[in-house]
């Protein structure tokens, strides 16, 4: 642990810490039956106390705009009533989901006899940072509670009343199964001090999970003693092939970035394919435009409309996570694949073509998490992937890659079954 944070800071830490591997210990053993027990009775406890929710969140929203937090993370930590009812039916899809714990993955026999199984077990304990959206507190205590795991959460200061009324509602459920509310805690503290000891706790920790700017993504990073499912940041792509049709174009390229534009799914850059300038790039400009974003182009762009200002080096880097586009214009398919490879995130990328080759070509040689033919980026979801919801994106490339969900929190172990062998 830290030698520089206060005493009163670790103690709290270690004793979190201590109550959450207890905890494990119980729900990573306990029947499927009592963990959709308390996932559905959670379910239930939002949606009955969905206006201690809208009040708690009343008072983050009060103060964060009062801090000056901009449009896009504001919407990311308002909760109205559309919110809360899909955080209620999210518990409810992922009690449905199949249970991974006992999961056989594989099976198979030597010619000793042995028989070998690789079966899913519960990671342990997760460490979940995250910032600005408080329905984070019931994705991941629900995907963490499925998949036989305790978690420990560190929302955003922002948050901190909604989480914690959201919060009271997963204790409600776990209280109902007869589950240890211990499974599912929170930092009650925004000192930052707070963040350092957790990323030290190797001992109660077994994989920290961050959700949130980049700032907080490199820290994590540069200063965790325990493995970290990264995500750095969503700088998603669009690319609009000579052979897309323009109706599909417009209504995808407007929704991937404006649908919201302060979620990792949202599309950044917007490439046009050469070939398609004089018929299909003044349209996408212009609706965009229409919706109020802030479009930066390149030379090509800015001679389609006057209100395009000039992109730099540094926007085509940039995840803006707020209604502005930057839009180049490319020469085909393989000059899109280098743009993204070069800049991008390695998250969301989406080509819109009816070229099949084109297609192909996309999906397999660009290296992100997700690709898409012809959809949104604003897909980039576990939900809408049917996994119930996410604890986050995952951009890394060990043991979970894109939506992390219920079996991504999970790990093996092989059980070996034999009659007497021993090993000539």
């Amino acid at each position: 642990m830290t030698h520089d944070a206060p005493s009163e800071v670790q103690s709290l830490m270690t004793e979190i810490g201590r109550r959450a591997r207890a905890a494990a210990s119980v729900v990573a053993l306990a029947s499927t039956e009592a963990k959709n027990k308390a996932l559905r009775a959670a379910a239930a406890s939002i949606r009955a106390h969905a206006a201690a929710i809208k009040s708690a969140n009343a008072k983050d929203m009060e103060m964060a705009s009062s801090e000056g937090l901009t449009p896009a993370m504001l919407d990311r930590l308002l909760l109205d009533d559309k919110r809360i009812a899909g955080m209620a039916q999210s518990l409810d899809e992922i009690a449905e989901l199949p249970d991974p714990v006992g999961q056989e993955i594989a099976r198979w026999s030597r010619p000793n006899g042995l028989d070998i199984a690789r079966v899913r077990t519960p990671l342990g304990v997760i460490g979940v940072i995250y910032e600005s959206r408080p329905n984070v507190t019931a994705d991941t205590g629900g995907l963490c509670l499925k998949a036989g795991n305790a978690a420990i959460l560190r929302g955003g200061k922002e948050s901190l009343n909604s989480s914690k009324a959201i919060l009271d509602c997963l204790h409600e459920g776990l209280a109902a199964a007869g589950l240890p509310v211990d499974a599912l805690q929170m930092i009650p503290t925004s000192d930052r001090a707070a963040v350092g000891v957790m990323l030290r706790m190797s001992e109660f920790i077994d994989v920290i999970v961050p959700r949130g700017g980049r700032s907080l993504i490199e820290r994590v990073i540069a200063e965790s003693r325990i493995p970290v499912f990264q995500h750095l940041e969503g700088n998603c792509h669009t690319y609009v092939d000579g052979a897309a049709d323009l109706e599909m174009a417009r209504r995808i390229v407007l929704n991937a970035k404006m649908r919201r534009t302060g979620v990792c799914g949202a599309t950044e850059t917007l490439l046009v394919d050469r070939r398609v300038v004089d018929s299909h790039l003044p349209a996408l400009v212009k609706d965009l435009l229409a919706a109020g974003c802030e479009v930066r182009g390149d030379e090509i762009t800015r001679k389609v409309d006057n209100r395009v200002k000039a992109a730099t080096e540094q926007d085509w880097y940039t995840e803006f996570l707020d209604a502005i586009i930057a839009v180049k214009v490319v020469a085909g398919v393989d000059d899109a694949i280098a743009h993204i490879g070069k800049y991008g995130s390695h998250h969301t990328e989406s080509i819109i073509t009816a070229d099949a080759d084109a297609a192909a070509k996309f999906l397999t040689k660009v290296d992100s998490a997700i690709v898409l033919h012809n959809a949104s980026t604003q897909f980039a979801d576990g939900g809408e992937f049917g996994m119930g919801a996410e604890i986050g994106i995952s951009t890394g490339r060990l043991h979970a890659r894109g939506p992390v969900g219920v079996e991504q929190l999970t790990i093996f172990k092989y059980v070996v079954r034999g009659a007497g062998q021993v090993r000539p």
